[in-house]
């Protein structure tokens, strides 16, 4: 799947920052978790840690081949890199 630069601007301006996936000629345009479905992926990690998966692919997703949700191979390969959606920034802590 290949995406405009015109299509690329538009999920620009609804998502914010956005990011592209590929894998084995399979693409997605994936954008940064909310931290409400953070929260719930990771309570539901505990008893189903393939769920927390699901639940940040479906989260993050904009667009793009859906093999990528539904083929094995394709999400585990995905959810390998799920991880590096979820920015956190330094923080600096002073005493005072």
């Amino acid at each position: 799947m290949k995406f405009t630069k015109e299509q690329i601007a538009k999920f620009k301006k609804e998502h914010g920052e956005i990011f592209q996936i590929s894998i084995d000629g399979k693409t997605a345009i994936l954008k940064r978790p909310s931290r409400k479905a953070l929260s719930y992926a990771t309570s539901v990690a505990t008893k189903d840690p393939m769920k927390f998966n699901e639940l940040m692919l479906d989260a993050c997703w904009v667009v793009g081949d859906e093999e990528i949700k539904t083929d094995d191979s394709l999400f585990l390969s995905a959810s390998a890199k799920i991880a590096e959606l979820i920015e956190i920034k330094e923080a600096e802590l002073v005493k005072l």
